[in-house]
């Protein structure tokens, strides 16, 4: 006979797994912000298995916020993260594990490079006292696509973010 949760544990299953969301979800909006000390408070203190593949692989959130500090948070690259299809399951009171698809684009509009990477991530969540946070995480790319903006390859209209305003005005 199938075990029958009660009421409460399907609630608290359901806030368990939209906090997960909205804390990947903050994740993609804080590196897109260029905000290191928010991207490290997606991830729980002390040990944690991050594999980036090309970016590296690091044993704590500190080592990997470095590496975002210096290669990613500049003016010139400009980034979206986009997190798509969340499979989400809760496997403990405390514990949960994620896929999400990514579809990430960059402007680099230092080296006019438009780089766009379609990927995976598999991450595992604890529950903490400040809430869900990552302790661990995989993006596996599965597609890239690199495109040099130039005169002679393709015609560049607008490079980079837009002025503060130009979107409201649209």
């Amino acid at each position: 006979m199938q075990h029958q949760q009660s009421l409460e544990q399907r609630i608290q299953a359901l806030e368990d797994r939209e906090a997960i969301r909205a804390l990947k979800s903050h994740y993609f909006a804080v590196c897109d912000a260029k905000d290191p000390e928010g991207m490290r408070a997606c991830f729980v203190d002390g040990p944690v298995d991050i594999d980036y593949g090309a970016i590296g692989c690091f044993d704590n959130a500190d080592a990997l916020v470095a590496v975002f500090r210096d290669i990613g948070c500049h003016p010139h690259m400009v980034e979206m993260h986009h997190g798509l299809n969340p499979r989400i399951r809760l496997t403990g009171p405390d514990e949960a594990e994620g896929d999400w698809a990514l579809q990430y684009q960059l402007i680099n509009t230092q080296d006019m490079t438009l780089t766009q990477l379609g990927a995976r991530y598999e991450d595992r969540y604890r529950r903490t006292a400040e809430g869900w946070k990552i302790a661990a995480t995989r993006c596996i790319v599965h597609s890239t696509l690199v495109i040099q903006l130039g005169e002679d390859a393709l015609r560049r209209v607008m490079a980079g973010a837009p002025p503060q305003g130009a979107l409201d005005a649209a």
